[in-house]
């Protein structure tokens, strides 16, 4: 009769972290915000300049900052879902309307990388990427090129990015 109970609660167990563990599984599945995966919003956003020469900066004269103004150029709204740079040397901050997100910085890094920002059909944005030359000390000199990276759920430019790059000096 022991054995039976055994039996019993092993099989018990197993049935319930298999219902559970596909519950979690379809829960995965479905789309966030109840919206149909893959919709076509009919937003994009574009950015009026892709990429900024800092030029000579200098690691003693510390951070250096430039907005890029970004539009969105199509029919519907675009909700921005995430921002992150490629370096933690680096983060970025989006303005909307006076309202800013962030610091938004390298994924791993104890930075905040997702945000839920909706940017209607010809709404303007910014996205002020702040670099900080002395965050790799004094092997940090030279030529540096940066990048920042918006996901968004618009179907025609899913992700976009900005780049930089400067000459570090000491």
């Amino acid at each position: 009769m022991k054995n039976f109970n055994n039996k019993n609660i092993v099989i018990s167990v197993a049935a319930s972290i298999l219902v559970i563990g596909g519950a979690v599984w379809y829960a995965g599945l479905k789309p966030a915000d109840n919206q149909p995966a893959g919709q076509n919003t009919g937003g994009a956003l574009a950015a009026e300049e892709s990429s900024f020469d800092f030029g000579v900066i200098s690691m003693a004269a510390g951070e250096v900052s430039h907005s890029f103004k970004i539009k969105n150029s199509g029919g519907g709204p675009v909700v921005v879902n995430k921002i992150y740079t490629s370096c933690m040397c680096t983060t970025a901050i989006l303005n909307k309307g006076g309202n800013k997100s962030g610091p938004f910085g390298m994924p791993g890094h104890g930075s905040a990388t997702r945000l839920k920002e909706t940017i209607g059909p010809g709404e303007e944005a910014e996205i002020e990427v702040v670099f900080d030359p002395a965050a790799h000390g004094p092997e940090g000199t030279g030529l540096i090129k940066r990048v920042v990276y918006a996901e968004t759920d618009s179907e025609a430019a899913p992700k976009f990015q900005l780049t930089f790059e400067a000459n570090v000096t000491p």
